[in-house]
């Protein structure tokens, strides 16, 4: 009974067909497209505000120089958050708890983010690698343990987001499990556990957009 709690986290099948290809284009096709015409609808114009509003708040720290990353940043975080927020629905997957997804994800944003740093602003790249007033000493351990905590980054963070998103399913599911079998038994505490149960889905929602 304990293993199939885990049957959730695995990548859905058809004919022997992984299906996570389906699950990764789903979010898009539940997106209206613009139309060409000179008024649009509500749901358009609401989408387009929100696109908008959320662009302006996720370039805000950025220079100038990087807001050439909008369409980029804007379309992955706007992705992101849909499949979290979609896996949250019953008999769902949720492709980011699969940590080759986030990895697959992290890694070339990360070495992007190194190379163009190191291209554009070579000193002050290489000046993370070393605090201001090391002593002598310690400046070559420091740079080593920069350098270990600079490579390893895109894999903690992965490996963060697949353990959060995980937990909380895994969290839900067993309490969902605990209040269907109460039911019949005691009410009260069945009644009880599913308030604690919709609290800890209104908490996953957020965690899945903080995510």
């Amino acid at each position: 009974m304990a293993l199939n709690f885990f049957d959730q986290f695995m990548s859905p099948t058809f004919l022997g067909i992984p299906l996570i290809a389906i699950a990764l284009t789903l979010p898009w096709v539940l997106y209206p497209s613009p139309s060409s015409r000179w008024l649009n609808n509500r749901i358009i114009t609401l989408q387009s505000w929100f696109i908008n509003r959320f662009t302006q708040q996720l370039l805000i720290p950025l220079n100038p120089g990087g807001h050439k990353w909008a369409l980029l940043l804007t379309s992955l975080m706007i992705f992101l958050l849909s499949i979290n927020l979609l896996g949250l629905l019953p008999y769902t997957f949720t492709p980011t708890t699969q940590l080759s997804l986030n990895m697959g994800l992290a890694a070339p944003l990360w070495l992007a983010t190194v190379i163009i740093g190191l291209r554009n602003q070579p000193t002050a790249a290489l000046g993370h690698l070393l605090p201001e007033g090391t002593p002598t000493p310690l400046i070559p351990i420091l740079i080593i343990i920069e350098t270990i905590s600079l490579f390893i980054r895109p894999l903690a963070l992965g490996v963060r987001l697949t353990a959060n998103l995980t937990a909380g399913h895994l969290l839900i599911q067993l309490i969902a499990t605990a209040a269907f079998v109460l039911l019949p038994t005691m009410t009260t505490v069945a009644l009880l556990t599913a308030t604690i149960l919709f609290l800890l889905t209104l908490l996953e929602m957020a965690v899945a957009m903080i995510q």
